[in-house]
């Protein structure tokens, strides 16, 4: 029995028939794992298989829900190996400074990195909160009213300007707003030290139908001559002021001495100086106690038309009035007390006739002490109402003037009001109170009347300003048997501005004089109206018509005369 040669061949054919089960058994699998399916063409990595023919998939799961996905292993943070914690401490709790922000300091005191951004990047804004700042008020126009309307230069076609200049380059940061100019055509002054100085001039022209203010009126041209001068001390304490105006009017000629075979009322020149200067000092003792000082000089003619001008005159005697005020001021919270010691000196000079003679006027000069007292208190920050009190005693140089009258006297008024301020439309301050007067000599009767006296300013539009002024005042007479004058005037202004640089001014001015003792009454009326062109901040333009009427109860006495006039200011 031949046993070789199929020994061979059952040792040859035992590997073949292991191999071919294994290899259908590969290609099967293979061809169940390659199936085309929808998810063969999807771009995302990890899908081409759809999640429910997964093998691996969770055995009665939503296959369709993706929580039962298999996550990216690479995106998968639970995949990652965690780090050791041999060797470290560990932490338990908040730790200090955990939340504190990334700039500044936090609780344990160490500095934090400051963000470091591009050149030209926008910064962050903070958020608002506490320690924000405000907002930036509305602007406002000169008045202090809310602005309206945009002025036409804002949006006027202008000539292009460079990007730097603009604030339109690239990475530039923005620029600040400059504050609105609130008079873009008033001076602006020169510092001298830490004093803001700012002067004027104004040279005028005109004619004048009257100037003597008489019954029978004689007209004559007039120039004037009017500087300014005014310093303000720039002092974070304490403050000085001072404030000088002065004017000189000047005629061509002169004025007849007789008139229709009488005796003129006014003098043959009528040239005449004005001068009005106080000086102001206010030292801050305290936060709420100040010492007040004003030094004071009034240089003046008496008014043409008064009763108190000389016959034959030559020319108006010029009268000097020097004097000062001392006080202080205390605040106890909201209120204030006021008071003050004030002292004056008033003389004249000799009176020069038309024959070349001069009489004296040693019998008008006096000096004047007195001492005034006020209480205010605050109730709202725009309505404060007070009180307040003068005594003032007169002791002239000559016992008996030129009539034979004893002219010393003592007297004084009580006033109450109030002043408000209302939204800066209305402002002002109001007073009602009485003034009296009593005289040494018995012939001359108690100088008595209601006091009135106010300041008021209403912005009534953004172009439009009203104001209302009040005063009354006890004045000396030259007349026998007179005692005094109480003089009572009320003036109304109105100022419009057409444009910035064009201002239109109306004024009308109503005076009572109330001699007593001599029954006579005046009233005086006056109405102007100015037109002001404002050509830049140093050169201005201005145009005057008044006329003025004065009504007497006495014959001969009332007068009206015209003025018209044209000038220039120079102001610096």
């Amino acid at each position: 029995m031949a046993t070789g040669p199929a020994r061979r061949r059952k040792s040859s054919a035992h590997p073949v028939r292991a191999a071919v089960p294994c290899l259908a058994l590969m290609v099967a699998t293979s061809a169940s794992a390659q199936s085309l399916t929808a998810d063969l063409f999807n771009p995302v990595r990890g899908k081409f298989v759809a999640a429910a023919d997964l093998p691996l998939r969770k055995i009665g799961g939503d296959a369709t829900d993706a929580s039962d996905a298999t996550p990216d292993p690479d995106s998968d943070v639970r995949r990652r190996p965690a780090p050791s914690r041999i060797g470290q401490v560990p932490t338990y709790g908040l730790p200090a400074a955990s939340g504190a922000a990334d700039t500044g300091y936090d609780s344990l005191n160490r500095i934090r990195k400051q963000p470091k951004y591009h050149p030209g990047q926008t910064k962050p804004k903070p958020p608002p909160g506490p320690g924000s700042p405000p907002p930036a008020p509305p602007q406002l126009t000169a008045t202090g009213q809310l602005r309206l309307s945009v002025p036409p230069s804002e949006t006027a076609n202008k000539p292009p300007v460079p990007p730097a200049v603009a604030g339109t380059m690239a990475g530039q940061p923005a620029r600040k707003r400059l504050k609105l100019d609130d008079d873009p055509f008033g001076a602006v002054g020169d510092y001298a030290g830490s004093f803001l100085v700012k002067s004027a001039v104004e040279l005028s022209g005109g004619y004048d139908s009257n100037p003597g203010r008489t019954f029978n009126p004689h007209g004559l041209p007039l120039y004037v001559v009017a500087p300014e001068f005014l310093a303000v001390s720039d002092w974070k304490r304490h403050a000085l002021v001072a404030d000088l105006r002065g004017s000189f009017t000047g005629y061509g000629s002169t004025l007849p001495a007789a008139v229709d075979g009488q005796v003129n009322a006014a003098p043959t020149n009528i040239d005449r100086p004005d001068f009005t200067g106080h000086v102001d000092g206010r030292l801050d003792v305290s936060r709420d106690t100040d010492l007040t000082a004003q030094g004071r000089l009034r240089v003046s003619t008496d008014n043409p038309g008064s009763p108190n001008i000389q016959a034959w005159l030559a020319k108006y005697p010029i009268y000097t009035t020097l004097g000062g005020t001392f006080g202080f001021d205390q605040r106890f919270n909201r209120l204030q007390i006021s008071g003050g010691a004030a002292v004056d000196r008033t003389a004249y000079q000799n009176s020069t006739l038309t024959d070349g003679t001069t009489s004296s006027n040693d019998d008008r000069n006096f000096n004047q002490y007195g001492g005034v007292g006020r209480v205010s208190y605050e109730l709202t920050p725009g309505v404060k109402p007070f009180a307040e009190v003068e005594g003032d005693s007169r002791v002239h140089d000559l016992t008996f003037d030129r009539s034979g009258f004893q002219r010393d006297s003592s007297g004084g008024y009580a006033k109450a009001g109030t002043s408000f301020e209302f939204s800066r439309i209305l402002t002002g301050e109001l007073a009602v109170g009485w003034a009296e007067r009593s005289y040494v000599d018995p012939r001359l009767d108690r100088m008595q009347g209601l006091l009135t006296s106010g300041s008021l300013v209403w912005s009534a539009t953004p172009l439009t300003t009203a104001k209302f002024i009040s005063d009354t005042q006890i004045a000396e007479t030259t007349l026998p048997g007179g005692s005094g004058v109480l003089v009572h005037t009320y003036t109304v202004e109105v100022d419009h501005d057409f444009r910035r640089w064009l201002t239109g001014i109306g004024k009308f001015t109503y005076g009572t004089f109330d001699y007593q003792g001599v029954g006579r009454d005046d009233k005086t009326y006056s109405v102007e109206g100015d037109v002001i062109y404002k050509m830049t901040r140093k050169l201005w333009v201005k145009g005057t018509v008044r006329h003025d009427r004065l009504d007497s109860n006495l014959p001969l006495s009332s007068s009206a005369g015209t003025l018209v006039m044209l000038g220039v200011r120079l102001q610096n």
